[in-house]
């Protein structure tokens, strides 16, 4: 599946973000995305959600800007694919998956505080 196919699932399942103060946030503020989402009814689509997008057009701009805010993304999954484990998918439930991904976080984590 083309990732503009999986934007919208993406979106409409993120969870209502917890805050100290206000009321729960229900959707992102902003979205930062590559010339691979470049396409009218994604654009709408997040416009007509409240979401402000910065999205790369083809041809027209350099993703160069857009690399400082993918950048962070881009590594900790490069992290984590660097696990076998999850570099290959073993489980069959979707559960125990999400068990090692979790797994795999905290190994990482671990790892940057303690360097």
């Amino acid at each position: 599946m083309h990732d503009s196919l999986g934007l919208e699932p993406l979106v409409r399942g993120i969870p209502p973000i917890l805050s100290r103060r206000g009321p729960r946030r229900r959707r992102p503020a902003k979205l930062h995305a590559d010339k691979g989402y470049d396409y009218d009814h994604l654009r709408r689509w997040l416009r007509s959600r409240g979401i402000r997008h910065r999205i790369a057009r083809k041809g027209v701009e350099s993703s160069q800007r857009l690399g400082r805010h993918r950048w962070v993304v881009e590594r900790t999954v490069s992290w984590l694919a660097g696990c076998r484990r999850l570099h290959r998918r073993y489980e069959r439930k979707a559960e125990h998956f999400l068990a090692f991904v979790g797994i795999a976080a905290l190994r990482i984590c671990f790892r940057r505080l303690t360097s």
